[in-house]
């Protein structure tokens, strides 16, 4: 075996106990399944600013304005989904880890979800009449929204395996007459280890918070999710996880399955942020999200490959390249690049690797000075992976003219850092055909 090949062989048994880790599993099913909760929101506040709203949207114009009328519907949905997107988090990856756990039942999502309420305050400080008030039994919106998310993903884990494990011992389970309908008697068996593991949970923030005098969700915001939520907005953090994305594209591994645990719930987050920010018609903050991930780094899919399909229409001599181009560009223009990948290819090709590694750096460092310059909008609306460049750009900025023509540059730039590799692949693959036929 090779040397390239030992190298390769250890990074793939490195990529699938990364992936295999049972924590990462169900981190990256309960994202997928808020999926369609986060784009419902999506949808609503696109609807409400680009369409209802008086002063931003279709509403402005006097034929139109009865929709101004029906913009709390558009309000109430964007509350009902992207502001409780850790309860949504919470309840699903219990739920998942509760089924690798061996829990069929929807419990341990529930048992997550008490266990996490009972960590946060239940009152918050209010200003009425010029002076502040405690209000008592109330469940404030930062311990709903992305703020509290890794809290929210901790506690589900910690209380679900505390749960599991409890539940295994005998001791710990009523027994029931066999008369007892099932569902009963599996209700009984949990009762002994559901009041154990929130009362551990519940006792645990309340001892933190004497011990510290800090609650726990800041504790777990400040030390842990906001250096990653800072390292993650900046170029360098955003381009350090696309160089590994790529790199595990390139030695057989899908990249994005590897770096989905780290970037769905911080990019997720932030353009839930900025989604909420644009409803309210407040300043947009964060430039990472992952609507710029889709628009400016995977155009065409990983890699930036319709800047590759391009370059071979252009300057691509040989038919089977150029037959599999025409194939692959349908779903190309959908960002699904799979087709390109395996067959020019793209996977194990050490010319190809270094275009495929190198331009999506390139076009995510023009698409973040651009927005950082004020010429392109920062996203503000989460739309589909799917949907075709030019139009993503348009949807997920709100309208944005510039963030349209940076994505333009951007597939320039990346056909033009293809086009030499495929001139190259061009000379190769006739130079070996040529031995191919001597021989």
């Amino acid at each position: 075996m090779s040397r390239m090949a030992k190298v390769t062989e250890m990074f793939e048994r490195v990529a699938f106990k990364i992936t295999s880790f049972k924590y990462i599993m169900v981190i990256k099913s309960a994202f997928v399944t808020l999926m369609p909760v986060i784009i419902a929101g999506a949808f609503a506040v696109l609807m409400q600013n680009m369409v209802m709203s008086p002063e931003t949207g279709l509403a402005v114009f006097e034929p139109f304005r009865f929709l101004s009328a029906l913009e709390p519907i558009m309000a109430s949905i964007n509350y009902a989904t992207l502001n409780f997107i850790t309860i949504g988090a919470v309840f699903l990856i219990g739920i998942e880890l509760g089924k690798l756990n061996g829990h069929e039942s929807f419990f341990p999502g529930l048992m997550a979800l008490m266990s996490y309420i009972s960590v946060i305050p239940s009152t918050v400080l209010l200003e009425v009449n010029g002076s502040m008030q405690e209000v008592v039994n109330v469940l404030a919106k930062e311990f709903t929204d992305p703020k509290s998310l890794f809290l929210g993903m901790f506690i589900s884990i910690v209380s679900v395996e505390i749960f599991s494990k409890l539940s295994s011992m005998d001791r710990l389970k009523i027994k029931m007459p066999d008369s007892v309908p099932a569902n009963v008697s599996v209700s009984f068996g949990t009762l002994f280890p559901s009041i154990i593991t929130v009362t551990i949970i519940a006792s645990f923030g309340f001892a933190f918070h004497r011990l510290t005098g800090v609650y726990l969700h800041e504790a777990v915001y400040n030390v842990v999710q906001k250096p990653l939520e800072g390292a993650i907005q900046g170029l360098p953090g955003i381009l350090l996880l696309v160089f590994v994305a790529q790199f595990f594209w390139v030695i057989g591994i899908h990249g994005n399955q590897m770096v989905k645990p780290i970037r769905e719930p911080l990019l997720l987050a932030s353009i839930t942020v900025n989604m909420n920010a644009y409803a309210a018609g407040e300043s947009i903050p964060n430039i990472i999200t992952m609507p710029f991930w889709d628009v400016y780094m995977s155009i065409g899919g990983s890699g930036v490959t319709i800047g590759l399909l391009i370059a071979i229409f252009i300057a691509g001599k040989r038919e089977d390249l150029r037959s599999i181009t025409k194939i692959s560009f349908g779903p190309g223009i959908f960002n699904i690049n799979e087709p390109v990948i395996f067959g020019v290819p793209v996977m194990l090709n050490p010319l190809m690797a270094i275009p495929f590694i190198v331009t999506p750096l390139v076009t995510g460092a023009i698409g973040y000075i651009a927005t950082a310059a004020g010429f392109a909008g920062k996203a503000v609306v989460m739309v589909p992976w799917t949907t075709p460049p030019i139009i993503n750009a348009w949807l997920s900025t709100g309208g944005s003219l510039g963030a349209v023509v940076t994505q333009i540059v951007c597939i320039i730039v990346s056909a033009l850092i293809y086009l030499p590799f495929v001139m190259l692949m061009n000379r190769s693959l006739t130079v070996n055909s040529e031995n191919n036929v001597s021989m």
